[in-house]
């Protein structure tokens, strides 16, 4: 049966339909899912839509995804491989009805999953793109009515030329620090004083690379934050000025640098206090350092 094809206004419904599918996926794939966002048209407020949940998640093993396939199956959704993309796990639920769609990506697959991260924040910013991708949809569906390939043909040039002006000015910077520090978070216990990995840390350096660290707890005093370990790795290989930093607890959600690896932080140098400190992933809003330790005494000490 051909689905008819319908460009719908946006309802304030689709954010709460995608927030019960992401349940969903997380109790399915569990640790081996890193995020979960809501992207394509319906994750762009005030931006018309087929009435299609779109999704993206990230994960560390598309294996383990393939080993979930009857547990998505028993949730209404057919399991299609790759379907056309390399490196893609692809499941769609309703039919000839369709109501969702899951893109499922491992974490190092970047080129993917910034393309559907930086085009859904240029629409989201900017409204008169927004307006005119609507009016664009509209027509087409009513060109297209039953006819997909013509209606995705239609859009396709734009669709390209502000995917390319998205690319162009999203940071990366915030997903590749996260996805760092989510693939090396690991509960492990070391011994019986000893437990590591249930908080991570990544950060990046004044020329752009990457070091992560996990929490070691023991049952005396010595033990080691996440931000610690990341930094005595970056100086391990050299390097003391960093440009961003976050930490991420067991839930995946971020948490904010202790007293003592804020100063830590302050003491590498003189540069410090431009630290970017993630304090939301979601919205990639971020504080500098000198913010978090005001008046630091330290100043003075930097020639």
């Amino acid at each position: 049966m051909v689905q008819l094809i319908t460009v719908v206004d946006h309802d304030p419904k689709w954010v709460l339909k995608f927030n019960d599918e992401k349940q969903k996926i997380d109790a399915i794939l569990k640790s081996d899912c890193f995020a979960v966002y809501h992207i394509g048209s319906t994750s762009v407020e005030n931006l018309s839509a087929k009435p299609i949940i779109d999704i993206l998640a990230v994960v560390r093993d598309l294996s383990l995804v393939d080993a979930k396939k009857s547990a998505f199956e028993e949730i209404g959704y057919e399991y299609l491989g790759e379907f056309g993309i390399k490196g893609r796990r692809y499941l769609r639920k309703g039919g000839d009805e369709r109501t969702h769609q899951i893109h499922i990506f491992k974490y190092d697959n970047l080129d993917e999953i910034i393309r559907h991260l930086a085009f859904r924040d240029y629409l989201r910013a900017n409204k008169d793109i927004c307006a005119e991708y609507a009016k664009l949809k509209k027509a087409l569906a009513v060109k297209f009515p039953y006819d997909i390939d013509g209606y995705c043909e239609g859009k396709d040039s734009f669709v390209k030329e502000y995917e390319q002006k998205a690319l162009a000015c999203y940071d990366s910077s915030w997903d590749r620090l996260y996805f760092a520090a989510k693939n090396i978070q690991t509960r492990r216990e070391v011994s019986p004083f000893i437990t590591a990995g249930p908080v991570s840390s990544a950060l990046m350096t004044a020329d752009g690379n990457i070091y992560t660290g996990i929490c070691i707890d023991m049952v005396c005093s010595l033990g080691m934050c996440a931000e610690r370990n990341a930094i005595s790795t970056m100086i391990t290989n050299g390097e003391n000025k960093i440009s961003k930093i976050l930490a991420l607890s067991s839930d995946g959600s971020i948490i904010m640098a202790c007293g003592s690896c804020r100063e830590f932080l302050m003491q590498l140098s003189k540069d410090s206090p431009a630290i970017e400190v993630l304090t939301d992933y979601e919205r990639k809003i971020a504080v500098p350092l000198g913010t978090l330790l005001p008046n630091w005494w330290g100043t003075d000490q930097f020639s």
